[in-house]
């Protein structure tokens, strides 16, 4: 059934948040989120870069040949990263600076990558555009929350101003990586809570949606799917 206009433009919040449900782009979110000041440069840098490259994929859809695809998206998002960072470097050194190679790295950040495969190749560039809109929104809310947690806590401060009280008393630990994961595992777990566990299950995806379709000669996917469906304690349908 085809998904709404506001369906596409809302399901990376909560739904479908590409870090908290997907589980995707990990490694920058416990890097960078020690400081709601890189947390919101990243967030935003990833969302320009998205847009970006899902509407030029969009456009290219029907051109880029199928099987020299992944190497075509990594060329265009490593040209669209390439303007952030001259942008940050010119502009916002400092931030440039505090996100280091995480900036770079967004060229291979799976959820870009992800949402080039799943959706921009298969759909109109408009609903691409909002399909990124909403995967960056939930992508920064989700740094946003984390870092202004962990620095508010670790630090005794937030965007550099320092909190009465917790800038003597803070924790040090929750600006360290134990202190990330605790973070992510409590809003993982508040998400869960929130959509009550249903979250799309595997076999909401087909053979059309999956990037090893062609090499397998679309011969597989039933016992990939079966074999998912066992782990979760489902029926093969």
């Amino acid at each position: 059934m085809k998904e709404s206009k506001l369906s596409i433009l809302t399901k990376g919040i909560i739904k479908e948040n590409p870090v908290l449900v997907l589980v995707l782009g990990t490694c920058p979110t416990l890097a960078v989120t020690t400081q709601a000041s890189n947390a919101i440069g990243m967030g935003i840098a990833f969302t320009f870069v998205l847009i970006c490259s899902n509407i030029v994929i969009s456009l290219l859809r029907n051109i880029i040949p199928d099987k020299v695809r992944i190497p075509c998206y990594i060329t265009i998002i490593a040209g669209f990263v390439t303007i952030i960072e001259l942008v940050m470097e010119a502009y916002a050194y400092s931030l440039y600076e505090a996100l280091g190679i995480y900036l770079s790295l967004i060229v291979v950040n799976c959820i870009i990558l992800g949402r080039a495969e799943m959706f921009a190749n298969k759909n109109k560039p408009f609903a691409s555009f909002l399909d990124a809109i909403g995967m960056g929104i939930g992508f920064t809310l989700t740094l946003f929350v984390m870092a202004s947690i962990r620095e508010i806590l670790g630090s005794g401060s937030w965007f550099g101003m320092e909190i009465p009280v917790l800038a003597e008393n803070n924790i040090s630990l929750m600006t360290m990586a134990p202190g990330g994961f605790f973070v992510f595992a409590c809003l993982m777990a508040l998400v869960n809570k929130i959509t009550k566990g249903r979250n799309k299950r595997i076999t909401e995806y087909g053979c059309e949606t999956c990037p090893s379709a062609a090499s397998c000669g679309k011969t597989g996917c039933e016992g990939c799917v079966a074999g998912a469906n066992t782990q979760e304690g489902g029926d093969v349908k």
